[in-house]
Order: structure tokens, then C-alpha cells, then sequence
């Protein structure tokens, strides 16, 4: 494996699941430069251990990526304890340890103690930076905690996109039906209740400001509405902070043509290519019922009006 001179630069998608990250993963993949790795912190479970479907459509073990990037990062084979490591990761980032970290952080510590399997991830991250022609890799990963996790690490440069969608949205999207696409079996990804959803929107909305706040520098704000409407300016926006441009033959208005990412988890939608077009997903206006909304809303009042989201929204409308 190359070593790093520079610093790992990973550009960090943090919010829910269902707010449009996959899209906007997507779209920054078409960027030169720019490696749409997907959700990396499954790479243990969903890629060495379950042999899931990388974004080009090749099996983990038979991505042109992913292959060479495990055998840089770690020339005498994998680790062996893939299913303990991947366990150890998910304990550590549960968000039933965010008052610790949050405790950690009050007392001036990181939010995570030192581990050994750190080195790992390190190294993991570094073999994706030192692809040819890669300057920023792009994590969809979206939990906090695992953001957390990466900015305590030496030699990562994290910058962090903050996605957010209205919550009404995001509660409807998480009741839908969707398939994974990660293997031949049909699989189908977890679905929350609408109260489960809007608490996490609440929490994950309050704490990635909190952790990052706007005068650090590192992290910028992107609504999912505004990436759908005008994406050339949201990208061009983050693309910024990663001191590069949007080129101009990525996007034709609101269509974009997806060339196939080496996402290795994430929302079905990352196997797309070809033409797009960028629409705002509204169903929620038309199916979601009365009683759903006005309790989403009532959750998430407090954050509402801070990211530019009305408590009225919607709820004039009849339900289907």
C-alpha cells in the first residue's frame, strides 16, 4: 500500500436515512476527483462478511475497486475477526452512546476512547484516497457517532455535508416498501414508525450542528429541496468547501446521466444509471395521513422554523 503524504480527505454526508443522501452521493460520484464510496462503515458487514452488491453491480469480492483497496490496505488478507470487528463498530456508534461521547466531549476528550481497530479504519480510508485520480472520498455513512469516529482519527481531513429533508417527507419515505438490489434474494430495507423517524430527525438535526458548528468551518447545510431544484448550485456550493468545481457537463438543468459509483452500502437507489431527472419527491402532500403529519409536526416543531420548514406544511391538505 502507498503511504499518505496528505492528509485522507472524506467528505462526510451526515443526517437520516431517507433525506435524498444516496441521490446527493450520486451526484458528487459524477465529480472527478470525487469517490462515492457509499455507506463505508458497512464495509465490514454488508461487503466482507455479506458479499452485498457493490454500486457498479459487481459482488464485494469482485468490485475492480473494492478488490484492489482491501488488498492495499491490508497486503496479508483481511482481517480475520470481520464479523467481531464489525459487532465492536456497531456497539461503539449505537445511539445509545451519544450521552458518553457528548459527556467525552463536555470534559474537552474525543468522543471516542482509542481502539485497535481504528488503525483499520484508517487504513481502509487511506487505500481508497490513494485511487488513482481521487482527491476527496465521499462517505454516506450519515450517523453521527460514525462522524464522531473519523474526525478523532489522525490523518483525516473531515468536511461535513449536513443533509436535512422535511420531516413529514422523511417519516412518509421511511414507511415505504424497498427492495435493497444488493443480492439475488429479495431483501427488504428496515422501515420505521413515523414517531421513531421524527425523534431520530430531532436528535440527529440538533446534535450534527451541535458537533459541528457553523463557525468550525467544516461542515455546510444542504436541504434536500434545494438540491432537487437547483442542484448546480448546492454542489457547486459543497464543492467549494472541498476547494474544487462543479463541471459543466455533469448537469443538464435538472437531468443528470449516473455512471455507476463503487458505493458498497446504502439505499437501493445507488445501483441507478443513466438518465435522471431530479424531482422533489411531494407524495407525502397526497398519501400521508392527517394524523401521521400532525404528529411528525409536533415532534419536530422545535427544529422546524431553523432549517426553513413550515409547521403548516401540508396539513391543509386532505389526506388520501
Amino acid at each position: 500500500m502507498s503511504h499518505q503524504t496528505q492528509p485522507v480527505r472524506v467528505l462526510y454526508i451526515a443526517g437520516t436515512g431517507r433525506s435524498g443522501t444516496t441521490i446527493f452521493s450520486n451526484l458528487l460520484g459524477q465529480v472527478p476527483g470525487c469517490l462515492a464510496a457509499g455507506e463505508v462503515r458497512y464495509a465490514w458487514e454488508r461487503g466482507l462478511l455479506q458479499n452485498h452488491r457493490c454500486g457498479c453491480g459487481e459482488p464485494f469480492d469482485r468490485c475492480p475497486l473494492w478488490t484492489v483497496v482491501m488488498a492495499e490496505a491490508f497486503p496479508s488478507g483481511p482481517p480475520p475477526d470481520a464479523v467481531s470487528r464489525a459487532r465492536r463498530l456497531d456497539r461503539r456508534i449505537r445511539v445509545r452512546q451519544l450521552p458518553r461521547m457528548l459527556l467525552r466531549h463536555l470534559r474537552g476528550l474525543p468522543a471516542h476512547d482509542r481502539h485497535p481497530d481504528d488503525a483499520d479504519i484508517l487504513r481502509l480510508y487511506s487505500a481508497l484516497s490513494a485511487q488513482p485520480g481521487v482527491h476527496t472520498i465521499v462517505d454516506s455513512s450519515k450517523s453521527p457517532p460514525y462522524g464522531m469516529l473519523l474526525a478523532s482519527l489522525p490523518g483525516i481531513e473531515l468536511h461535513v455535508a449536513h443533509v436535512v429533508r422535511d420531516p413529514r417527507a422523511n417519516a412518509f419515505s421511511w414507511r415505504r416498501t424497498k427492495t435493497t438490489r444488493d443480492t439475488d434474494e429479495r431483501q427488504e430495507m428496515d422501515r420505521l414508525e413515523v414517531w421513531r423517524s421524527a425523534v431520530l430527525w430531532v436528535l440527529f438535526h440538533w446534535l450534527i450542528p451541535y458537533w459541528w458548528p457553523a463557525t468550525s468551518g467544516s461542515r455546510i447545510l444542504v436541504r434536500y429541496e434545494d438540491l432537487v431544484q437547483d442542484p448546480a448550485a448546492t454542489l457547486d456550493a459543497v464543492l467549494k468547501t472541498i476547494d474544487t468545481s462543479l463541471p459543466p457537463d455533469v448537469l443538464d438543468g435538472r437531468f443528470v446521466t449516473l455512471a455507476p459509483t463503487h458505493s458498497v452500502a446504502g439505499n437501493p437507489a445507488r445501483h441507478d444509471t443513466g438518465a435522471v431527472e431530479l424531482r422533489v419527491d411531494d407524495e407525502w402532500c397526497r398519501k400521508m395521513p392527517l394524523t401521521e403529519r400532525l404528529l411528525v409536526t409536533a415532534i419536530t416543531a422545535p427544529l422546524l422554523h431553523r432549517f426553513g420548514y413550515s409547521a403548516r406544511a401540508g396539513l391543509s391538505r386532505r389526506a388520501a
